[in-house]
């Protein structure tokens, strides 16, 4: 599933970061409209995570009228100035034609930039890509080994995915041992599917 969320990770830098905490708070607090200020200023002083989640808010339209177009603008701001979410949330809605004209190869190419630069969420979505075949050519391979780099690298949604592909020999081997292990270590870092999937194994007797 791909999403667009508030990352809400405080800084500690004393000017650019100030900002962007004290919006994180009060976007936590549900004071969306001084959200909104604080991560419009930690913006234009340059922070690009505050772009991001001005850009988030105004594709969701939270807390203030919804501009998807603005939060295009916000996350391509965010992803020139090196924040890699920023990236993968405006590959997202080329991805799906949502506030943008959809651009297959414009997604696939900001879901690589994003996931070169470390953020998973972006190697999981280019690993959906190359797993449909959607917007590119498919390769089962390089679809394993994205999930593998997301899983590994935290995102919990690509230990899933990757599991479902061992355990029915999509692309791998079917190991079902394997695909338990995977679906365990996603319901541990909290991505139900991952119980669900691991429960069903584990009542197989696996």
């Amino acid at each position: 599933m791909k999403k667009i969320v508030i990352v809400m990770t405080l800084l500690v830098t004393f000017l650019l970061g100030n900002d962007l905490d004290k919006g994180i708070k009060a976007y936590n607090n549900g004071n969306k409209i001084k959200a909104k200020e604080l991560f419009s200023k930690a913006c234009n002083g340059g922070n690009m995570q505050g772009c991001s989640n001005l850009g988030t808010m105004f594709y969701h339209g939270d807390g203030i009228r919804q501009d998807k177009r603005k939060a295009k603008e916000l996350f391509g701001k965010a992803c020139d100035g090196g924040y890699m979410q920023g990236c993968s949330n405006l590959g997202i809605m080329f991805d799906d034609g949502d506030g943008a004209r959809q651009d297959k190869i414009k997604a696939k190419e900001l879901y690589t930039k994003a996931c070169n630069g470390g953020y998973m969420q972006g190697c999981f979505n280019l690993g959906t890509m190359f797993n449909t075949g959607d917007g590119v050519r498919q390769d089962k391979r390089k679809a394993k080994e994205l999930y593998t780099k997301a899983c590994n690298g935290g995102y919990m949604q690509g230990c899933s995915n990757l599991g479902i592909m061992f355990a029915i020999g999509y692309g791998v081997r079917q190991d079902k041992r394997k695909a338990k292990e995977l679906f365990g270590k996603a319901c541990d870092g909290g991505y139900m599917a991952g119980c669900k999937y691991y429960k069903i194994l584990n009542e197989e007797g696996i």
